[in-house]
Parts: structure tokens; sequence; C-alpha cells
């Protein structure tokens, strides 16, 4: 699915023993509560993981998985063998006889608050102790839990995985995730060079107003900057007053973690229906011609490792203002098994499969990050409004309208004379264009003429677009 595609990493679900949640009908979220380190869920066995990431790394496709090391299921879950690989445990006695564990190796007796939950977020230790809505919270300053945590994601690593997604980080204590960190094997050979380390990006939830912060796990690796969604849907949708004109500092100007431990994103599973943070101004699928000039915006932009959202369409159900249906799972069969990626004619997906990152405008803007890697942020240009120009060196160029009139403008690219596709209205295919032409002058200089009411009011062009 993502072959002769520009993506270099595809992030997966945990693809581990979960418990089946049977009231909602095995929402979501059942995948972050681990009942084992065994190889199977909704998604496949252990033979049909491995032959993704052997297919993926034989493609130059790198798979990084998400790591649920914060905590086992919810303390409600029951007894019983109601998991994805048949595995037998007892939530209320703590014992998980498939990794193993038992009571032992959670942290109750280290947890403060009344209710054994996280109670106060204002509180470092219940954070990082307590249980957090109920998930039965490891003891990872045990060495044997770091060594079985470690012992999974070292299973993992062999079978090819280029890195990890740490679920839940700021629950955990930042030397605690190092300890874990410090036990991983080198990447597999076979794909990476000799010495290779996983990639790390960590969950951590900061948008400021908590004692805990990103900053606190830079040492570990990146760390996923929520600010960054939350703020770009509040300029994009014109919210607060916010413009444009105003992300001519965007990245560390804005108060956001530093680029090189950014992972940044519009949105993520959690956030697009409305779980997690970044509250109602996040952009999704839902709102397409705001979401493609958001994600354009970021693909374009050179601060942080940027991760592009792929989806499945759910029935949305508000019900005063909140969605009753945010469980729903992926699109699936009868027997609970999950739907396969139907693609269609036009290279989109069906199935209820959102699949965002085939749309035209989005894999086009990633070819366009790749093709300016290394260049630098240039001859911004605004109207002081929501008309805002920016360049990537000489490599690339892209100009948005998200003003209420139409844009009319002559402004310098930085790049070399001649005629470019836009790629986001079409593409180069042989050698012509799909979309509008775009003719840059020996100067530099080249006019560009965005309707207010265009399906995409933004255009972007490129060196490896040039006719």
């Amino acid at each position: 699915m993502l072959t002769n595609t520009f993506f270099s990493h595809h992030h997966i679900s945990p693809p581990n023993e979960n418990v089946i949640v049977t009231d909602p009908w095995q929402p979501w979220w059942e995948r972050y509560q681990p009942i084992s380190y065994k190889l199977c869920s909704r998604s496949g066995n252990e033979t049909e993981f491995r032959d993704v990431v052997t297919r993926c790394n034989n493609v130059g496709v790198r798979i990084y998985v998400d790591a649920v090391i914060n905590h086992m299921c919810g303390a409600n879950a029951g007894a019983g063998d109601h998991a994805t690989c048949g595995s037998y445990f007892n939530a209320k006695t703590e014992d998980f006889p498939a990794v193993p564990y038992s009571g032992w190796d959670f942290n109750d007796g280290k947890c403060k608050s009344r209710s054994g939950d996280i109670e106060n977020y204002h509180d470092i230790s219940q954070v990082r102790d307590c249980r957090l809505v109920s998930l039965l919270d490891l003891a990872l300053e045990k060495d044997y839990v770091r060594s079985k945590v470690a012992e999974y994601m070292n299973y993992l690593i062999d079978i090819g995985v280029a890195g990890f997604r740490i679920d839940a980080a700021k629950h955990m204590w930042p030397g605690d995730v190092k300890a874990i960190l410090d036990k991983l094997k080198d990447l597999n050979t076979k794909w990476f060079s000799a010495g290779a380390k996983p990639f790390i990006y960590q969950e951590v939830i900061d948008l400021g107003g908590e004692p805990i912060k990103g900053s606190d796990y830079f040492g570990n690796g990146r760390v996923t900057e929520f600010k960054y969604g939350a703020k770009l849907g509040t300029v994009i949708r014109k919210w607060n007053g916010e413009k444009m004109a105003y992300l001519k500092n965007w990245g560390e100007g804005w108060g956001f973690v530093p680029s090189d431990r950014a992972l940044v994103f519009v949105d993520n599973h959690d956030n697009q229906r409305g779980h997690g943070a970044g509250g109602a101004s996040i952009l999704t699928f839902w709102d397409p011609r705001l979401y493609k000039m958001a994600v354009g915006f970021m693909l374009a932009h050179p601060y942080g490792f940027t991760r592009v959202m792929s989806s499945f369409r759910w029935p949305r159900s508000f019900v005063n203002g909140r969605d009753i249906n945010d469980w729903v799972g992926p699109p699936s069969n009868s027997d609970g098994s999950t739907k396969p990626v139907a693609i269609n004619a036009d290279t989109t997906c069906g199935n209820d499969w959102v699949c965002e990152h085939r749309w035209r405008q989005i894999k086009n803007m990633v070819i366009f990050r790749n093709v300016v890697d290394g260049q630098p942020f240039s001859n911004w240009w605004d109207n002081g409004s929501n008309q805002v120009a920016f360049g990537r060196g000489n490599k690339g160029f892209i100009v948005f309208n998200n003003d209420d009139w139409n844009m009319n403008v002559n402004v310098q690219t930085g790049l070399p004379a001649g005629t470019y596709c836009d790629v986001i209205s079409g593409q180069k295919e042989d050698d012509r264009c799909t979309g509008k032409e775009v003719h840059v002058s020996g100067d530099g200089m080249a006019n560009f003429q965005i309707s207010n009411n265009a399906e995409d009011p933004f255009v972007a062009i490129h060196v490896n677009a040039k006719l």
C-alpha cells in the first residue's frame, strides 16, 4: 500500500495482545490495553506482522511501532481469556501469566491518590505513579519490569522495526524510560547500517500550565508537540483573531519545543475524535479544505519531524456538542476482524478508510518536503492578513489564500526561471501539467492568482515539477 510512494516511515497501532472490550463494541482504544507482548491483534498475527515489516523494509518504508509500556489493561477488565491471542489474565489480582506480571509488578504501593487513579495533574508523582484512567500502572523502576518491556521491544527490533512511539510517556519517569531504551539493541543489519539506533518519539501532552514538560524527555528522543496542531488549527480557522500572517515566526517562536526534538502533526488518532489534547481547533479529514491547507503548510515548513495521519471514517453523532460515537473502532467484519483497505480506481481508498496520505494534495506535498529537505525557510511574504507565501531556498515555493477575497500578487520565489506545474491542482505527468502552470521569470518573480473560492486555495511548486 505504501510501495512507490514518498513516505519514508509508517507508524502502526500497537501490534501486541490487547483486551477485547464488548461494551462498547471493540472500541479503537482497546488496543491501548495490553494483556501480553505476544504479537496478535485485530490487525493480524505474528506471521502477518513479520510479513508486512519485511515487505515494507524491502521497499525502504520503515515501521514505527506504538509501544504501550506504561500500563496493562483497565482495573475493571475482569478475568478470563477475552484477549486477542486468547491469553488468560485477571485484572483484579493483577495477574498476567502470558508476560508474566503479578501484583508485585505494579505501582499500587507508590500511588498516593485516594482512588488509585490520577486525580491531580499538578502532582508529578501522581501523574507518573498512579493509574491513568484506571489502567493498571506498571512499576517501571523494577529491573524485572524494565527487562520484560525491553525484551518485547527488542523482539520487534529483531523483526525489523525501525523505531517506537512511546505511548503515555508523560505518565512514566524520564529515567525509567531511559533505563528501558538503554536496554534496546541496534537495528537489524539486514536493512539498517551497523550501529543504527531505533528512532524514538514520546507521547508527552504538554500544552503549558502543568509541571511536567516535554523538555523533561529530550534526553530520550523526540517528543510529540501537541501545541502545533492546536495552534495551526486556530490560525487556519481564523479563530481568536489569528491570521496566517502571524505564521512568519512559526516554530520555536510560538513557544514550541526545539525543531530537532519535535514530532509534529495536524491531528492524531486521539485528538481527531476529541480525545487527548488540542480541543475543538484541531483540523481533521472532516474539514477537508482547511485540513489540506494545514497539512500543506506543515509539510512545506522546515520545523519538526512531520507525521501525516491516515484515518478511518466512523458514524459521528453529536449530542450536546460531544460525539457519542468517538469510541467506534476501524471498519470491521461481523466477526470483529478489520476490513481490508480497498483501493479505488482513482487511487483513493474505499471501505471507509480515509487514506489522507493518498490524497493528491497531501501526497504531492510529501514529495515537496522530500525535494526541499535541508533548504532554508526563505522569501516570506504576507498581506498582513491571510494571504502568505514562502520558499525553501531555491528548491520550492508555496502560496496560500485563506482570505475572503481573490489574490493576485507578484512575489519573489527564489526559484530558477522556467515554467512549473502546481502540485496542488494537479501534477507533472511526463512533460505536461495536469494542473495550473506557474511562470517564474529570470529574476525569480512570479505571479500567483488564487480565488478564495478555489477547491484548494493554495499553490505549490518545486524544482522536480518544472516542465
